[in-house]
This record gives structure tokens, sequence and C-alpha cells, in this order.
């Protein structure tokens, strides 16, 4: 089987010598939770299909995106930055399979301060600055704007033109009302950029998308450390039949 996950593709080939018996390959149905907030995590995903939403939470209940990951990257950054528990919920934004990790041999690697290390924290720092353009987005850009950039992000990290997202699954995401998003979509819609069917956006139109974003989408389609979206990097694990496990043998 042919997958890809880039963060793994550019680890040294030692290194995953070291780490292969300890792969699992897992699958990830769409809406089922990876990480709940304020529980410490316990294993790395490294998608090889599939789209993850980090998702922060507050005390009152309101909530907003704060990251996308793809086969870009990976869910597990608390693990090397200290393993604190944090407010954040994760769930497979859009069906697809992962490799997981247990946090020892992780962290067992990670400490040989080898290419796990220069990997891991590279992909930190760009995850971080995502995090760090969305909050900005959040606060001054309209929901149309806002639509535009989940729709092209999420499509950055799919095989295909069409987008399996409903708008109540973008209202949560941008901490909105779903009629604002549906508004936004009707829009979409009229100007040629997206046809909609039931739990599913089509991209019929890239540039007109593009158009309707707000900035923040370029700058962080620009940012250096999201290369590995054009699909350079490529990465085939070879996991034993045992270790091939379902979504629940991916807790925290």
């Amino acid at each position: 089987m042919a997958a890809h996950n880039a963060l793994l593709a550019q680890l040294r080939g030692d290194v995953l010598e070291r780490l292969q018996p300890h792969f699992s390959l897992v699958d990830l149905p769409a809406g089922m939770p990876l990480a709940h907030p304020r529980t410490r995590c316990a294993r790395a995903v490294f998608p090889l299909a599939g789209v993850l939403a980090v998702v922060q939470e507050m005390p009152d209940g309101t909530s907003a995106q704060v990251g996308v990951v793809g086969r870009d990257g990976m869910w597990g950054l608390p693990l090397v930055m200290g393993g604190g528990a944090l407010p954040l919920r994760v769930t497979v934004q859009c069906a697809g399979r992962g490799v997981a990790l247990d946090a020892e041999p992780l962290l067992a690697e990670f400490e040989r301060a080898g290419s796990l290390m220069r990997v891991v924290l590279g992909y930190a720092h760009s995850f971080y600055a995502q995090a760090s353009q969305l909050a900005l987005c959040h606060r001054h850009h309209s929901i149309d704007q806002q639509v535009s950039r989940v729709l092209l992000m999420t499509l950055d990290r799919l095989p295909s033109h069409e987008i399996p997202l409903t708008q109540e699954s973008i209202a949560r995401l941008l901490g909105v009302r779903r009629e604002g998003v549906t508004e936004a979509a009707g829009r979409l819609r009229e100007a040629g950029a997206v046809a909609c069917r039931r739990g599913l956006f089509e991209v019929r139109d890239r540039a007109a998308l593009e158009s309707r974003a707000c900035g923040c989408y370029r700058v962080l389609k620009d940012d250096a450390c999201a290369a590995p979206l054009a699909g350079r990097g490529r990465f085939v694990p070879a996991v034993a039949p045992e270790r091939r496990q379902c979504i629940a043998g991916v807790p925290g």
C-alpha cells in the first residue's frame, strides 16, 4: 500500500528502522475523537490520508479551530512539549488512515536528538504559527472569507476536488451560527466557486474560491514549512497485521 506522510518521509533510514516495530496502522473514520480537552496525550498519530481538526475549547462552551493536520503533519506535539494536558479537542474532520506511535518509543527516539527531533520541532514551529494566524483570522475576517479559507485548507490536504464537510461542521470549526455558513456557501455557489450537496462541497473554480478567501490562507500556503503539501513526501509503512487497529486503539 502506497501511503503518504511528509514528516515520516523526512526521517533517516536508521530512525525509521528503530520506530518501525512500534508503528500501528489505524483507521480514522470521520467524526471520531483523537484527543479530549485537558486529557494527556498518549500517542502520536501521523495521517497518511484524511484531515484532522484541532479545536480550542473555552470554559463557556465556545470553541474555534486552531489547527488543521493532514499528511503534512501529526497530532502528538504535547508529548514532546512537556506532555501536559491542553484545552484542545482533536477530531477526524475527513476520513482516512494513519500511523500511530506510542509515547515511549517516540520520546526515546526524540531524546536521541537526531532527525526525529529536527523534523518534529520544525513542524511544531509551523503548527503554532498556523494557530496564531487562525486566531487572527477568527478575530478580523468575515464568515465568507473564513469559510473559503476552511475549504481551501482542507482541499490542500485531500486527493480530489471534493470536500466531505457539512455546513454544521464548518460552523463548529469557526464558532459561528450555521445560518451564517449557509449564507456564505450560497454566495460561493452563486459565484460558481463550489457546488454543494448534502455533506459535500465540490470545488468548481479554485481561483474564484481563493479570491474570496482572506489573506490568512495565502500566508499559511506560502509558509516554507507547508512545502510537504505539494506531495513530495512519501512514506510506505510496513506494519505487521497484528498491529493494525481501529481508531478505538488510539486514545489521547
